[in-house]
């Protein structure tokens, strides 16, 4: 099965939680992954934070191959 998750909210929860769901299908569903993120999402190193680091799960999704656009 082949995922495409666009984010386009600047909400960090929303986009962490986003993120994890990408990072669970591509790292152990071993799914093919694709994430989009437009709008105010293209703020994501901004608006991460400790509790929600939208950043740090970005940085794991396309260390395992997963294919990240903005």
């Amino acid at each position: 099965m082949k995922w495409f998750i666009t984010i386009s909210s600047n909400d960090p929860e929303t986009a962490y939680n986003a993120m994890r769901l990408a990072n669970v299908a591509l790292i152990k569903k071993q799914q093919e992954v694709g994430v989009f993120m437009l709008g105010k999402a293209v703020e994501f190193p901004e608006f991460s934070t400790e509790e929600f680091n939208v950043a740090g799960l970005t940085e794991e999704f396309m260390e395992t191959g997963g294919d990240f656009f903005v």
